[in-house]
């Protein structure tokens, strides 16, 4: 599974099972590029039907991982690049296809639970959430409320 946009990487995880469960690689630091290392991590809930975004970060590069429980369809869109500027791509990823991707300043994303479950997602931004001690303008953009949306989630 390959993305068209530049700077954005998936990496397809593998799940390591025996007879007492299973455990899933999501970070290497020898899968990344240092200026993509986590400065955080959480990880969130979200429940069926549910959508995350659109949003963009001025200068915040996410790393997230979709694991499972459930599955979500991944939205991205180029709006870096004046040539491919909105194009679109999906990518179906978790329980099903668990994935971790790259997602670099510019490129807007959006997530949505396409399961009959709650779903997590992992994320571990190479910044810190509004900066040291919280101190510092959130880097996001976002779009969800916007009448002539350009982003469209279906």
């Amino acid at each position: 599974m390959k993305s068209k946009f530049q700077g954005v990487v998936l990496f397809p995880l593998s799940k390591f099972t025996d007879e007492r469960g299973w455990l899933m690689e999501l970070f290497r630091n020898d899968w990344l590029e240092a200026k993509n290392f986590p400065a955080m991590s959480y990880i969130s809930e979200t429940l069926p039907g549910v959508v995350r975004g659109p949003h963009e970060h001025r200068d915040q590069t996410d790393y997230f991982a979709f694991i499972g429980p459930g599955d979500f369809k991944l939205y991205l869109w180029e709006n870096r690049d004046i040539v491919h500027k909105y194009e679109k791509e999906t990518f179906v990823l978790g329980e099903s296809n668990p994935c971790a991707i790259i997602v670099p300043p510019g490129v807007v994303h959006a997530y949505k639970n396409i399961s009959d479950t709650p779903g997590w997602v992992f994320n571990a931004p190479n910044q810190l959430y509004a900066g040291p001690s919280k101190k510092y303008p959130v880097d996001e953009i976002r779009h969800e409320d916007l009448v002539d949306i350009k982003f469209h989630i279906n």
